[in-house]
């Protein structure tokens, strides 16, 4: 059944009150001033931008140029029927005051509660009347974001949005910790997968039971905060020049059905009946990928036959955002029967589930593909070519520009990975060797940082040798957009100084990826399914802004006994080593200049450490008696 627009939830205000605070003016102001810190200017008129509560609501307004933090909370308020007091409406880093002059069309906001001991049961009011409709002008489908890379995702969505008003439903997906859903064109056919934000594992909304916490607060990752990994998926897919990779096209989107899932209900009481949330029609922020048609994924076909260029592709991919995700069920393979693909081989691999790319600080990736024999053959000429040209510095004005709301400490994890990359693989290393230097290894119980770590720790102590340990007033505003001590708990900075093993890793430790976390969970591929079964930051002299910017891979059905688990004991342990985000601006440049010297250093000594050990394994073997 297609949305009914005429819901029966009425809004309780007053329509001429809400046509007055919502409705559209007949002027139309043009007037252009800059962003600031971005490098393209943003209209101080008129604009579109959707606000989001924590508990997942998702209201569209029209912002004018007087409006500012009080007068959006004021009309939330009136709309939803939310409390506004004691919130703070934040855009990425920023919490929004006076000034809104910056926010660009189409941007999404948050609305989140200042007390970090808050409760989730708030009521999600969704008034979805015929008023609320007219008041609230956006269409079934609405792009968050007008970049020419995403032509791709407008034309499905047009497709989809056909599909939906000539009654095609979307299909819910059962596989998985959190809710996505198939839509399919006017025909049935699957064209795109969406993820709600509001339905990540942790999520208010989550329709699985894996519920506890509000958007914003620390997630399935500590450093991948809940509502978050939509607009990590984007920007792996805007990071993949050139298709390089294959990473399927996704945006960000605005989208409204009566399918998603809703925990609370307007009377605040428990999740409302199947019946009653099929007449609601619910708006949601969520990412929206092109779904890929495909035979099975990695975990389910031998990787002999995978070709080295598209292995080398999504694991240069990974290193430049630092994937915590890369198991083999979220890289999917098609057969080209009778044919051919752009490699010459017979299969063709799509990586998806970017979820847990991005992260605010470093942890402990995981890439299944360090274990494939694709990953220890020399890259080739065009991939060493791909890599020099890799230009961390556009990239990050380019997400600055395309995803405004991403935190600068997403970025900086991004250039000191892209630079690493760059050095890496100019010095000879392989792509196993380099993922091997990200990876942590585990001696005993104890969980040892990795050499990438340990030369950012080096780093950072040569940091505060050069800067007085006193903090400027710039630090301090910095450590306001860390996360709070109270929200991680345990997460603390652990000061370790182990000696720097040059010759690298000598053993492979157990190690689980995230997709492993639940015991109880089966085998999928976050609604990518097999079709054979039922259904600028400083680099190398450059400059830097004035201060920061004021799905997961979902595989199985969770069982009880798993949805039963709060939050807090699901969370695997995790400690951070060295924090990128708590440096001010000019610490972060001489941080980086730090860094690359001792990356060079480190990697002489690996190459130094890896000729005498092909040295003394000849002189083994020659004396053998």
């Amino acid at each position: 059944m297609s949305p009914n627009l005429d819901s029966a939830i009425k809004s309780q205000v007053p329509a001429l009150l809400l046509r007055r605070l919502f409705g559209a003016s007949r002027r139309d102001e043009a007037k252009q001033l800059s962003r600031g810190p971005a490098p393209s200017p943003a209209p101080v008129g008129r604009r579109r931008v959707f606000v989001q509560t924590e508990t997942g609501c998702v209201l569209g307004m029209d912002l004018d140029r007087g409006d500012n933090a009080h007068t959006v909370k004021r009309r939330l308020q009136l709309a939803l029927n939310v409390p506004t007091g004691e919130t703070s409406l934040t855009f990425g880093d920023r919490v929004l005051e006076n000034d809104l002059s910056f926010i660009r069309p189409d941007s999404p906001l948050l609305l989140t509660r200042n007390s970090i001991n808050r409760s989730c049961s708030t009521p999600c009011l969704c008034p979805v009347s015929k008023d609320f409709e007219q008041k609230d002008c956006s269409g079934l489908v609405e792009v968050l974001g007008c970049s020419s890379s995403c032509d791709r995702v407008r034309r499905l969505v047009d497709d989809v949005v056909t599909a939906i008003r000539s009654g095609v439903d979307p299909v819910p997906i059962s596989s998985g910790l959190g809710g996505s859903y198939y839509f399919r064109n006017v025909i049935g056919d699957k064209v795109a997968i969406v993820k709600p934000t509001d339905e990540e594992p942790f999520a208010p909304n989550n329709p699985k039971g894996f519920v506890g916490r509000a958007l914003g607060q620390p997630g399935l990752k500590k450093s991948v905060r809940v509502g978050e990994t939509g607009f990590r998926e984007v920007a792996a897919y805007l990071l993949d020049h050139d298709n390089f990779a294959n990473v399927p096209a996704t945006a960000l989107v605005k989208i409204t059905h009566s399918i998603f899932n809703i925990n609370c209900p307007v009377n605040g009481g428990g999740p409302a009946p199947a019946h009653d949330q099929k007449q609601q029609v619910n708006s949601k922020i969520a990412s929206f990928q092109q779904f890929i048609a495909h035979d099975f994924d990695a975990s389910d076909h031998g990787t002999s036959s995978f070709p080295v260029a598209a292995v080398h592709r999504i694991g240069i991919l990974d290193i430049r955002i630092f994937n915590t995700d890369r198991h083999a069920g979220n890289v999917l393979v098609r057969k080209l029967n009778g044919g051919t693909g752009r490699f010459g081989c017979q299969t063709e691999l799509f990586p998806i589930d970017h979820g847990m790319c991005l992260p605010e600080n470093l942890e402990d990736p995981y890439f299944e593909w360090i274990h494939w024999a694709q990953a220890s053959i020399p890259f080739s000429e065009e991939e060493l070519e791909y890599i020099r040209n890799l230009d961390p510095g556009k990239d990050v004005m380019m997400l600055r520009r395309e995803l405004p709301m991403i935190r600068e400490a997403c970025l900086r994890v991004l250039v000191l990975c892209t630079v690493f990359l760059k050095e890496a693989a100019a010095s000879g290393l392989c792509l196993a060797e380099i993922g091997e230097m990200m990876t942590r290894e585990f001696r005993g119980m104890e969980e040892e940082p990795s050499q990438l770590e340990v030369v950012c720790m080096e780093a950072r102590k040569r940091v505060a040798e050069w800067e007085p340990s006193s903090a400027t007033p710039e630090q301090e505003e910095d450590i306001d957009f860390q996360f709070s001590m109270d929200m991680l708990g345990g997460y603390n900075d652990i000061i370790r100084s182990p000696r720097f093993n040059g010759s690298g890793f000598k053993g492979s430790a157990f190690r689980r990826p995230l997709s492993k976390l639940v015991e109880s969970i089966d085998e999928g591929n976050d609604g990518h399914e097999d079709q054979n079964e039922p259904d600028r930051v400083f680099y190398a002299g450059w400059n830097t802004p004035n201060g920061p910017s004021k799905a997961i891979g979902q595989n199985g059905s969770a069982t009880k006994s798993a949805m039963n688990r709060s939050a807090d004991e699901q969370l695997p342990s995790s400690m951070c080593f060295v924090r990128l985000s708590d440096m001010n601006v000019d610490e972060w440049n001489v941080f980086l200049e730090k860094f690359q010297e001792l990356l060079k250093e480190a990697l002489q000594e690996r190459a130094h450490a890896a000729a005498g050990q092909r040295m003394k394994q000849r002189l083994g073997t020659s004396c053998k008696f």
